[in-house]
């Protein structure tokens, strides 16, 4: 170093005794600290006055590995597997959502169909009844003819005609055996 030129810098006397540690932790003189501050401050252009700027980005740089290693890991452990059971889970009820639809469908259609043959089987019953009852009715009103016309006929006869009598039963005896 040269001792040719210099210069004294004032500096308080508790600074002194931070300074002289720095030094001596380093193994080297508190003159040589100073000149390899000033050398290393020239050459990187940091400011002086912000200690806290390397401390903070490597910190933040630690904690953003930390951060990202656990978030990695959390998502090899929780998120993929809960996803994959997830897209299982979808999955399988669309499976049973399809199965269901499919099966209420063609439940539909047998209840319909089975709807339709009831109501055209009952419409058949009815149509039967309806002639049926058509029919009772027709056999009634031959009946009365036929009964009305085998009493007026008796009463023509008389109580001395045996053989237009039988004659007049059997007549009528067919024409019920018709109906």
């Amino acid at each position: 170093m040269e001792k040719d030129n210099v210069n004294t810098v004032k500096y308080p006397a508790l600074l002194d005794i931070k300074f002289a540690k720095v030094a001596s932790s380093l193994g080297i003189t508190k003159r040589e600290l100073f000149v390899k501050m000033v050398e290393y401050f020239y050459r990187t252009k940091k400011d002086p006055s912000d200690i806290n700027d390397d401390l903070l980005k490597s910190s933040f740089a630690k904690s953003h590995k930390v951060y990202t290693s656990f978030i990695k890991t959390q998502e090899q452990l929780l998120l993929i597997p809960m996803k994959e059971a997830m897209d299982k889970m979808i999955s399988n009820q669309k499976d049973i959502v399809k199965y269901f639809n499919e099966q209420v469908v063609n439940a539909n259609k047998s209840i319909l169909k089975n709807q339709q043959e009831h109501i055209s089987k009952l419409q058949e019953t009815e149509n039967l009844l309806v002639k049926a009852i058509e029919g009772k009715e027709k056999l009634k009103t031959n009946f009365l003819l036929i009964l009305n016309g085998y009493i007026r006929n008796r009463e023509e006869l008389g109580s001395f005609k045996a053989r237009e009598r039988e004659d007049l039963i059997e007549n009528v005896r067919k024409q019920i055996a018709s109906l």
